[in-house]
């Protein structure tokens, strides 16, 4: 079973669940921390959901380096894995992750719910706020009166100001309200 099966079982799950909610929306290949990491599925509507796949042919060898990047962004993560790699997974992920399991059915992909996620107890917003492109931060700023001394500044400044100076629920939301209008992204599709 290769990663695009798994990609392409899920984000069809993900379709059904939200159905035709407009207030969701679904990305893929969403780039982190200044892109330091990436995950394969973010879900964003009232809150902010990652799904990382690790098919049979992945490795664990990068899910320490992306667990420390999405534990401090999303409010609840979901693994998805194979058989193969699911009692090490289960050892790895901290507690809050859900984690879902991919196996080969009859009609390709089936994927079935291990343990489901919980709220991160601690999402960071410095790096929540690198979500955000420069010139949305900035934007966010001016609107609340906070862009004096940092509108000629670069990103880590703004974004500084801004994880700073928002309650951390106030952030949480203009990120997810940013990302679900965003226009201009690149949108990889599935390749089959």
């Amino acid at each position: 079973m290769r990663d695009i099966d798994v990609r392409i079982a899920l984000r069809a799950a993900l379709q059904v669940l939200h159905g035709d909610d407009s207030s969701t929306k679904i990305i893929e290949e969403l780039g982190l921390c200044e892109r330091s990491s990436r995950i394969d599925l973010a879900v964003v509507n009232g809150s902010l959901n990652g799904y990382e796949i690790k098919s049979a042919r992945d490795t664990l060898e990068r899910l320490p380096g992306q667990m420390a990047v999405y534990s401090r962004v999303f409010d609840t993560v979901t693994i998805v894995t194979s058989e193969s790699h699911a009692d090490e997974v289960r050892e790895i992920v901290p507690h809050w992750w859900g984690i879902t399991l991919a196996g080969t059915a009859n009609d390709g992909v089936e994927l079935a719910s291990i343990r489901e996620a919980s709220a991160n107890p601690s999402v960071d917003p410095a790096a929540l706020a690198t979500l955000l492109w420069r010139d949305e931060a900035l934007a966010a700023l001016e609107a609340r009166g906070l862009a004096s001394g940092v509108r000629s500044k670069g990103r880590a400044e703004i974004w500084s100001r801004l994880s700073e100076e928002l309650p951390a629920h106030e952030l949480n939301a203009l990120v997810r309200e940013t990302l679900k209008s965003r226009q201009g992204w690149r949108a990889p599709q599935p390749q089959k």
